[in-house]
């Protein structure tokens, strides 16, 4: 499959927020059932739901109510975390593409387009900005592939792209922020040579809401 990935144009912006929404919150259902597997929300959810069978008067619809409730909240706490980010990003660099990344020759924003019917339509897009302290790595946002156009290479491309660009500004090394429940991504970044390099759980929500969704963000990076 052929793309051409070029420069970020005012014209792309309806699309590249669509883009980023969708990308955002798809991981939502990963991080819940990610969640909701682990041993100790089982064990909660059991316990829920016997209480709620016993003080039902050995009702099993209270208990699957109950259940069903732990269940809700560890959603609610999953959809939060990323719609609170996908806000925060919407509200800062995303909310002027051109001055936040455009504007500084050291920034970055792509698109990628493959031809659909006799038409060019954006599939994917990658930023890329300088680090705020030495400048001398930089960070990789925003990397979306279409759902319709993934395991097509396109991901690699747009990873390539980003790490070709911070060896013509001369960085040292390139690094970005994965979600645990991004395993697709995970495993792509890995195959292209990122390394893990530390994990926390500061995603800016409610700790308990963190806590709960037992979401890790991951910092990996590659040597240039």
């Amino acid at each position: 499959m052929a793309f051409s990935i070029r420069e970020y144009r005012p014209s792309d912006q309806h699309v590249v927020m669509s883009l980023f929404k969708d990308g955002i919150f798809e991981h939502v259902y990963p991080a819940f059932f990610k969640a909701m597997s682990h041993p100790d929300h089982i064990g909660v959810a059991l316990s829920i739901s016997m209480a709620g069978y016993v003080l039902g008067g050995s009702s099993y619809f209270q208990a699957l109510l109950f259940g069903s409730a732990w269940a809700g909240l560890i959603y609610y706490c999953c959809h939060d975390i990323y719609e609170g980010y996908m806000m925060r990003r919407q509200s800062s660099d995303l909310a002027d593409i051109q001055a936040s990344y455009l504007e500084n020759p050291d920034n970055g924003f792509w698109v990628a387009e493959t031809d659909i019917n006799g038409q060019s339509e954006v599939v994917g897009m990658v930023g890329l900005a300088q680090d705020a302290g030495d400048g001398s790595y930089g960070e990789m946002c925003h990397m979306v592939v279409a759902f319709s156009w993934r395991r097509k290479n396109l991901g690699s491309q747009l990873t390539r792209k980003a790490l070709d660009f911070c060896k013509e500004r001369g960085f040292g090394r390139l690094i970005l922020d994965v979600s645990s429940p991004q395993t697709a991504a995970i495993s792509l970044f890995e195959k292209a040579g990122f390394v893990q390099t530390s994990s926390h759980r500061n995603t800016h929500a409610n700790r308990l809401f963190s806590n709960l969704a037992r979401i890790n963000v991951m910092r990996m990076e590659k040597l240039i």
